[in-house]
């Protein structure tokens, strides 16, 4: 296997290694070695290919099996990904009535405004078949006790004129999510295309496991695709953890907002260039369709 370094105008995560059916490797099982020298950033079982004009390919091609792979245009330094659509999936986070209702909200201007692309992202993915992730706020009571002080639960009294429950306990009307998402997520879980995972820190995928953890494991996802908010909270821990564990990570800036200030969101925007994509959800539909 022969290392080399890539060029230092294409950001990357890990050293250029060589592929090709000359290669120590033994090509068994689902393994297909390329039968001319192919450069990779990883490994054989988790890789991009670099191509032509900053797009890398995020298949995996070499150990997976791909079917109809899509290239979906970026906005950031890398300027365009090939993903398989049977490994990829939309990830969106905290869109709660606790954090968007006016009246539990009244700053979230810019997280009510995503929800109209959040839906048509929705739609787009579920047209393709890939799978969308509904990660949320809900505590219980087992919950409570091992929390940090900051963050234990309260009663949030009335709402709209509803009863909004405990903060972020699962089942209360303050951990819904929001508005017209809140039937898309109802409706697309009891139809099979979508998923909902709770989550009790900011990360959904904090710690060692986590539900939303072992259902991307299972169903050997690869590539998330993120908004939702805050994005320089649980829209960016969830990013970076998935990160940490080897997914590709897409931010879709427009389906992403925050209450904080504008420098938290050129943070988060800064560091998804480096550790993965940067896109919009109208590039993204229009390579989908």
């Amino acid at each position: 296997m022969k290392f080399s370094q890539p060029s230092p105008s294409i950001p990357s995560l890990l050293p250029l290694c060589t592929l090709s059916s000359a290669s120590l490797i033994t090509a068994t099982g689902n393994l297909t070695l390329p039968s001319i020298p192919t450069e990779i950033l990883g490994n054989v079982y988790n890789h991009w290919i670099p191509l032509d004009n900053k797009t890398f390919d995020l298949t995996r091609s070499i150990s997976m099996p791909v079917t109809n792979p899509v290239t979906i245009p970026m906005t950031g330094s890398r300027k365009s990904a090939v993903i398989e659509p049977s490994r990829s999936a939309l990830v969106i986070i905290d869109m709660q009535n606790y954090f968007l209702h006016p009246e539990l909200s009244p700053r979230a201007e810019s997280g009510r405004k995503a929800v109209h692309p959040m839906l048509g992202m929705i739609e787009g993915f579920r047209s393709k078949g890939m799978p969308v992730l509904w990660v949320n706020w809900g505590l219980d009571a087992r919950d409570l006790l091992d929390m940090p002080p900051a963050f234990l639960a309260v009663d949030m009294g009335m709402a709209n004129g509803t009863d909004a429950g405990g903060l972020l306990m699962r089942g209360s009307w303050n951990a819904r999510p929001c508005g017209p998402l809140y039937d898309a997520q109802v409706g697309g879980v009891a139809s099979g295309t979508d998923f909902y995972f709770h989550k009790n820190r900011l990360s959904g995928l904090w710690g060692a496991q986590t539900p939303l953890g072992i259902w991307l494991e299972e169903n050997q996802i690869t590539t998330l695709f993120f908004g939702g908010v805050n994005a320089d909270q649980c829209v960016w821990g969830t990013l970076l953890d998935a990160f940490y564990k080897g997914y590709d990570v897409v931010y879709v800036d427009n389906i992403a907002a925050t209450t904080s200030p504008e420098y938290a969101t050129q943070m988060v925007k800064y560091n998804a260039n480096l550790d993965g994509f940067i896109s919009n959800s109208s590039l993204i539909l229009s390579a989908l369709a």
